[in-house]
């Protein structure tokens, strides 16, 4: 099992965009432009992302805050752990509290159903629920919260 800390100070919604800008504290933790395809339902589901590191991240948000609004901000911290082919994410989100992801990563040989199989294992050993399990993004906790 591996750790690894990630400050993660503002995650910026966009109508198209997720924008996560990480605070470099003398890491090498660099502001990405993240954009995710995922269901919002409960449970094991398939997701694909991509990742664009970005140089300027602030000239980025002001661009894309211009075009297509912000649609909220997210302040979260994370701590991430390897648990084989799993991230396991710890986060700390400010106004919703502690939450557990797991993100387990297919190899090319793997399908959908084997990652599913791979979560719900995880899942049991660490004695998470499924009626703890949460649909939607923070945002969306947030917003309907508040």
């Amino acid at each position: 099992t591996k750790t690894m800390l990630k400050r993660v100070p503002f995650c910026f919604f966009f109508v198209l965009f997720v924008f996560s800008s990480f605070l470099n504290l003398g890491t090498d933790q660099k502001a990405m432009l993240i954009y995710y395809e995922r269901p919002d339902s409960s449970g094991p589901k398939l997701s694909s992302f991509y990742v664009n590191y970005i140089s300027e991240p602030q000239l980025l948000k002001e661009t894309l805050s211009k075009a297509l609004g912000v649609k909220g901000c997210i302040k979260k911290q994370r701590l991430l752990f390897l648990v084989g082919q799993t991230r396991v994410h710890l986060d700390t989100v400010e106004g919703l509290g502690h939450f557990l992801e797991l993100e387990v990563v297919l190899q090319p040989d793997q399908d959908e159903k084997e990652g599913v199989k791979i979560a719900h294992e995880l899942k049991n050993k660490l004695e998470v629920r499924d009626e703890d399990l949460v649909e939607g993004a923070y945002l969306d906790l947030l917003v309907d919260k508040n």
